[in-house]
């Protein structure tokens, strides 16, 4: 796998003439259907906007980080922008989402970049702080009346609104109901099921297994933003544990395509993952279901990190208010429900009801989960947690010391 802001002053919807381009190549594809003329002019009519003229320059990273569901939804999304808008180019472009947030930042403090791009909230915190991102507070009040409050409160930092929310994200636990007809419940069950010759997928680090360190009663932060992670063994507990399920037999790497092509092959059972993958899943494995990450000891819930993925919009743009209007188009009711239907999307739209079973599995991992945080602390976690998750799991190093060498270094880049 992943700031619009909200336009007063334009009233206007405007046709989308896509110029897609993936690296050179064109994103429109022919698996993904456009809509009728007359039902998207009846929707366009109907809201009574007047159309979106002018050229915006979009990017994404769907078509890189595995999810071609996600992809091909955001093309369907993109033609029925276009064929309900049709003075509006937008010129779309598939950035690798190891690179998209980097590129981003280096190419919006130039003065470039494109006008808008969507993203989960991994670095919204960061890039606000550069700043490289619109302040969109009061601009995109009928979307906020619209969403959820976790959806809202994900997109902001200190207050303010920094991104369009579209959807949220988190990790639950995939697995092939025929395979696995009872799936483990607690972190023992899985174990057990490791041990007695099933096959698991976990894909290691500091994002994918944070829901462990609420498993084994750890947490990183306490309330003033300093590192507790030493406070417990909870953390140091969820490193060892990862490591024993590999000593015991289970597909444990950093690697995401080596675990999740695993899954998708059917290599292995059971993966901890996303549902930016479940349209995906859907199709490699028609038996697939979702279940949360197991519980700890004593039956404590896992907590992932909950993300929300929505649009930005680039401070150095010159068609903000523009890229406000599209992003408004792209989180409508009607659209949301593409992402929906045929990339498994949690909606960040309160309006549109959840039918799909699989989906709503999500919703209830996503409200058990933990709002990622957006405060300056958070972002020196990344590596020096990445290092500790390495140091376990590839060089055996001591969980305890790990997780103590990572907090210290945490704290000292965030000057506490």
């Amino acid at each position: 796998m992943k700031t619009p802001t909200r336009l007063a002053a334009l009233a206007a919807v405007a046709v989308i003439a896509i110029s897609a381009c993936s690296s050179a190549a064109s994103t429109q594809s022919p698996s993904a259907a456009a809509p009728t003329g007359s039902a998207a002019a009846s929707a366009q009519a109907s809201s009574g906007a007047a159309q979106l003229t002018g050229h915006l320059t979009v990017w994404e990273s769907y078509g890189s980080a595995g999810g071609s569901a996600e992809f091909r939804a955001f093309q369907r999304i993109v033609q029925q922008i276009q064929t309900a808008n049709p003075g509006l180019t937008l010129e779309t472009t598939d950035v690798p989402f190891s690179d998209i947030f980097k590129k981003f930042e280096t190419e919006s403090a130039a003065g470039g970049g494109p006008d808008m791009f969507i993203a989960p909230n991994d670095s919204l915190g960061a890039e606000s702080r550069i700043p490289v991102l619109e302040d969109v507070t009061g601009k995109i009040d009928d979307v906020v009346a619209a969403s959820t409050d976790v959806s809202v409160a994900g997109s902001k930092v200190d207050g303010k609104l920094f991104e369009v929310p579209e959807s949220l994200k988190a990790v639950a636990m995939y697995y092939d109901a025929k395979k696995v007809p009872t799936p483990p419940k607690t972190t023992d069950d899985l174990m057990a099921f490791v041990k007695g010759g099933g096959k698991v997928g976990i894909i290691s680090g500091e994002y994918f297994d944070w829901g462990f360190y609420g498993a084994f009663g750890g947490k990183i932060f306490d309330d003033a933003g300093k590192c507790a992670a030493t406070a417990t063994t909870g953390v140091a507990d969820a490193m060892k544990y990862i490591r024993d399920l590999k000593a015991a037999g289970a597909l444990v790497d950093a690697d995401y395509g080596k675990v999740n092509d695993a899954f998708k092959n059917g290599k292995v059972d059971i993966i901890l993952n996303g549902n930016w993958t479940l349209g995906d899943y859907r199709a490699a494995r028609p038996d697939v279901a979702v279940a949360p990450i197991p519980a700890g000891p004593n039956n404590t819930p896992a907590t992932p990190l909950v993300g929300v993925d929505g649009f930005y919009i680039n401070a150095s743009s010159q068609n903000k208010d523009l890229a406000i209007a599209v992003a408004k188009q792209f989180v409508s009711a009607a659209n949301e429900q593409v992402y929906v239907d045929v990339a498994g999307h949690v909606p960040a739209n309160k309006s549109i009801q959840i039918i799909d079973p699989l989906v709503k599995s999500f919703s209830d991992a996503i409200n058990a989960g933990m709002a990622r945080p957006q405060g300056k602390v958070m972002d020196n976690y990344w590596s020096n947690f990445g290092n500790a998750w390495k140091q376990v799991l590839t060089a055996n190093g001591d969980p305890t010391a790990s997780v103590a060498t990572a907090c210290q270094a945490m704290d000292k880049a965030n000057g506490s």
